[in-house]
């Protein structure tokens, strides 16, 4: 594992499964009952960041995310809803452009490496659970 870095350290950032570093910062009060039958918060916030060069494993989620940017650029790239994540447009999340991305749910994400430290906030509903989370293959 690599070591944290400084704005990691100053907001308690942990290693991400996907890469990156991201903490928890918000679970709503409010819950909603999945169509088979699981109880989640109505949403989920969290903050993430991808330091400069290091980009995030294939991955999806059963909910929709919004990417909030607060520093730096971002490059997400979608996937697909397919079984194999099939790469397609490219999202740059940064401050000053376009500052917020949707994700749909159940769709292949992945980050690009970038030139410098970005960090985002990542809203999810309903909200995230690890056991909604899931890594591609290789």
């Amino acid at each position: 594992m690599a070591d944290r870095p400084r704005v990691g350290e100053a907001l308690d950032l942990a290693p991400h499964p996907e890469g990156g570093w991201y903490r928890q910062t918000w679970v709503s009060t409010e819950t909603v009952a999945l169509p088979d039958g699981r109880v989640r918060p109505t949403a989920t916030l969290i903050y993430f960041l991808l330091p400069a060069g290091e980009s995030s494993a294939w991955h999806r989620v059963a909910s929709e995310e919004v990417w909030l940017a607060h520093t730096g650029v971002v490059a997400l790239q979608l996937g697909g809803d397919a079984e194999r994540p099939q790469p397609g447009p490219i999202l740059r999340v940064a401050t000053g452009e376009e500052a917020q991305a949707l994700v749909p749910a159940g769709v292949w994400q992945r980050t690009l490496p970038g030139d410098a430290d970005a960090l985002v906030s990542c809203l999810v509903s309903p909200g995230f659970d690890f056991a909604d989370f899931e890594l591609a293959d290789g």
